[in-house]
């Protein structure tokens, strides 16, 4: 039965009393916006990704229970989860009956065992299968707390009980179902432990445990053992003799799905190992893969990226891998409140996730390697769409949520950006945050707070300071404060008043990095990359750029362009030839999140510059 216009009528009625109800339990930020560069960059893509997807050809396939190989039911899980999050952020009755358009049809095609999918019976558990049920469970759970409706809870338990009759301790081995050592089908973890958390079925939460068991056999991919013991990520297992097959241990973005499900499954054992393995695992991910722009993998699979990041590579910075990534270390920060991860976020979301977004914010690219040309990712599973275009949106859903951490007597700002937020302290007392900013053009923040129902009232304002930062200067109401750092934050207590200002100013010197004698500028969170467009050289000419103590003089560039956000000037010295006129010149860097952005094929961009070797300076054992 389709969900009448009446029902969609009353359920935006209550959307906003079921938004704060959920929005609370985890996080108590009641309402977030975003302005700015960020905020319209948010906008678009629910506008011209999410919104404009032609959603009944999502839930196509599972009307056809033919497959046997591919991976089409995980774009509606997807998408439905980007679109939820969307809603959550900007209310939009267009987008919600879309919602519940596609909540319906595929409520429609659940068959009376409970299955949803669209494997022929005899390729169920094969291939992409349980990872296809595990996207629709979230997305059904998404929707249950959104909705409030019973129906759609019951059948998640539906589709999880059958499941259960196919996999288990009595039944088949789940690390030997699909690829990569069981991981993508493992990986139903995270929604497993979700439906335990609203049923409280201990059936589910002893499916967990088998499935996290199941890790730690010889079969399996040793997620948790493997991390105790140090050994990095991109190194678990053998070279795959075939790519594409269970034999590889080390893809990426199912990976750190399945490690996501295990923070969530601490969550209600509260077994420390569980911590303990996934933040070693993260740290290996942070030291042995995470490149200059925030993200990592090449062929979708860890491969040691950080040390290779300067040699050109096929299919680098899977979007995926991208979003799992923050996610993965937003999880971790609401968990443990280190800093460490909040820079990571930062420099994934200014970086990686925006160079994915196609300057007219029709797609999302696929890769977003460090030099070349951005593109489109192919259609795959023969649908008009791919997994990072059905996955990206999530990421730019997830920012605003990610801004603001509330716990106890105590507000965390966790990134800077434009906008305003409404936080509840208590039940009762209310907290209206206004951030006015063009971070990270500059470096200052002004952030004036609102006590909603007293004038004034004592909490604990914390505000991040990024690991990049050298020097910080703080004032609240025109006065300086000392800018102490504890782990990466300042806290400011004291009794707040209605209109109270704090002023953080952030040193943005930008700085050079060096690898494999080649050369980087990163500037605050922002990685800088030069562009065709400008038209200023060859962007793979060699170049010595000077630096006074390791820092880069940068003047900012307003005209000129039409295509980057943020755009630099800096003096260099170009090519071989010192002796010319044109050696010594003015070239010009974008933000890498706008080089290449048109997608147009014959433009070129490029990070990492090759430095040009001078035998006067350089000993000769050192080239």
């Amino acid at each position: 039965m389709k969900f009448g216009i009446i029902s969609t009528f009353l359920l935006l009625l209550c959307a906003s009393e079921l938004l704060a109800r959920d929005v609370d339990r985890r996080s108590r930020v009641v309402d977030v916006r975003v302005s700015g560069y960020l905020g319209d960059r948010i906008d678009a893509c629910i506008e011209h990704r999410v919104k404009a997807q032609d959603v009944n050809h999502l839930v196509e396939p599972f009307r056809h229970r033919t497959e046997t190989s591919r991976w089409q039911s995980e774009f509606w899980g997807k998408w439905v989860l980007g679109a939820i999050d969307s809603y959550r952020y900007c209310p939009d009755p267009v987008l919600l009956e879309k919602i519940v358009s596609s909540v319906n049809g595929i409520l429609e095609t659940q068959s009376e065992d409970g299955y949803i999918g669209n494997y022929s019976p005899e390729a169920q558990l094969t291939q992409w299968d349980i990872w296809g049920r595990k996207y629709t469970l979230l997305g059904l759970l998404a929707y249950y707390d959104l909705s409030g409706e019973k129906r759609v809870l019951k059948a998640c338990g539906r589709l999880a009980d059958h499941l259960l009759t196919q996999v288990g301790p009595e039944a088949v081995n789940i690390v030997k179902t699909g690829n990569y050592r069981g991981m993508p089908s493992s990986s139903i973890l995270e929604p497993i432990v979700y439906l335990y958390r609203r049923t409280g079925e201990k059936r589910y939460l002893d499916f967990a445990r088998y499935i996290v068991d199941r890790w730690e056999t010889p079969d399996g991919p040793g997620l948790i053992r493997k991390a105790i013991d140090g050994v990095n990520v991109w190194e678990r297992f053998p070279y795959p003799k075939t790519w594409w097959s269970w034999e590889n241990g080390h893809k990426a973005y199912e990976m750190m799905s399945c490690y996501e499900g295990l923070l969530e499954l601490y969550r209600e054992t509260e077994d420390p190992l569980y911590l303990q393995a996934v933040e070693q695992a993260v740290n290996n991910i942070i030291d042995q893969e995470i490149n200059a722009a925030g993200s990592g993998s090449a062929f979708e699979c860890w491969y040691g990226g950080r040390a290779k990041q300067t040699q050109p590579t096929y299919h680098t910075m899977e979007t995926c891998v991208t979003f799992t990534w923050i996610k993965l270390c937003n999880t971790l920060l609401r968990m443990t409140g280190k800093s460490c991860y909040a820079d990571q976020i930062e420099r994934s979301v200014y970086n990686a996730l925006l160079a994915s977004f196609k300057q007219d914010a029709s797609q999302i690219a696929k890769y977003s390697p460090l030099e070349g040309c951005r593109h489109p990712g192919e259609e795959q599973c023969g649908m008009h769409i791919n997994c990072c275009n059905a996955n990206g949106p999530r990421a730019f859903a997830l920012i605003p949520q990610m801004i603001y951490q509330v716990s106890d007597n105590r507000i965390s700002v966790q990134l800077y950006a434009a906008g305003e937020a409404v936080v509840a302290l208590t039940s009762k007392q209310h907290v209206r945050v206004v951030q006015e900013t063009d971070y990270p053009a500059s470096g200052k923040v002004v952030l004036t707070v609102y006590p909603e129902k007293d004038k004034s009232l004592n909490f604990d304002l914390v505000l991040r300071i990024p690991e990049w930062c050298k020097e910080t200067s703080i004032f609240v109401n025109g006065e300086q404060q000392s800018a102490f750092v504890d782990r990466g934050y300042i806290v400011l207590s004291r009794r707040w008043k209605t209109g109270d200002r704090v002023m953080l100013i952030l040193d943005m010197q930008a700085r050079l990095i060096e690898q494999d004698r080649m050369q980087a500028i990163v500037r605050g969170p922002i990685l800088l990359a030069r562009d065709s467009r400008f038209r200023d050289g060859d962007v793979d000419e060699t170049i010595v750029i000077p630096t006074k103590d390791g820092c880069v003089a940068l003047e900012p560039v307003k005209t000129g362009n039409d295509f980057a956000w943020l755009s630099f000037a800096v003096q260099g010295v170009l090519g071989t030839d010192l002796e010319g006129e044109t050696a010594h010149r003015t070239i010009h860097f974008c933000d890498f999140g706008s080089a290449g952005n048109s997608w147009d094929m014959k433009e070129r961009y490029r990070v990492w510059l090759p430095k040009t070797l001078n035998v006067m300076t350089t000993p000769y054992s050192r080239y």
